[in-house]
């Protein structure tokens, strides 16, 4: 075999290894874009799911669940606070019922026995209208007790100035009784005893004139 016949042959074999060599490359590269563009595609695909999907992302779900939160929360403290309303309500409505009831009552008292108002030297319109002022106040005040606390004011207040209607009306409001309501305003057990049981038969006296 000639000398130029044999170069011919190893030009020809290498250009063919560099074809091959190139080929191969250009498929590897080929591969590597296209695994690199379907993870992307897919990685994109995920975080648009997990913006749909999460509720503290941007997506449609996200709002629907931030503003239905939001009505819920709303319509909770629109109910308590309508609860409270009532409550108020009708611890009012039963106030008034009571202060109605008992002023009814005094109506009835002052009308079959007059000399209540007499023994407490005012008239029967004053005395009603003292004791429904009291009544805003204490709506479960007794007449009797309304009574008995000017009468126990009038026979005490000379020689105990502290000892008032207004400060006994008040002890009972609290919750006292006109004993120890007497006793806190400075009386002793036994002095306040004796006055209760004094104003009680003067009352007792006027209602059966």
């Amino acid at each position: 075999m000639s000398r130029t016949r044999m170069n011919g042959l190893l030009e020809g074999s290498v250009f063919l290894l560099l074809v091959l060599g190139l080929c191969s490359a250009g498929f590897a590269q080929g591969r590597g874009h296209g695994g690199g563009g379907g993870g992307g595609r897919g990685s994109g695909g995920g975080i648009g799911g997990s913006a749909i999907g999460n509720p503290n992302r941007g997506g449609p779900d996200g709002v629907g669940a931030d503003r239905g939160s939001g009505r819920s929360s709303n319509a909770s403290k629109g109910s308590t606070a309508a609860d409270r309303s009532n409550g108020r309500s009708e611890e009012g409505l039963s106030r008034a019922r009571m202060a109605s009831d008992n002023l009814r009552r005094a109506d009835k008292e002052l009308s079959e026995h007059p000399g209540i108002s007499s023994a407490l030297h005012v008239n029967a319109n004053d005395l009603r209208t003292q004791y429904q002022a009291a009544l805003v106040t204490n709506p479960g005040l007794k007449f009797g007790q309304f009574v008995a606390a000017t009468r126990v004011a009038q026979n005490l207040g000379r020689r105990n100035p502290n000892i008032t209607r207004s400060a006994i009306l008040a002890g009972l409001a609290s919750g006292r009784s006109l004993g120890q309501t007497l006793q806190d305003l400075g009386l002793s057990e036994h002095q306040a005893n004796d006055a209760r049981k004094q104003a009680e038969r003067e009352i007792k006296r006027a209602r059966d004139q």
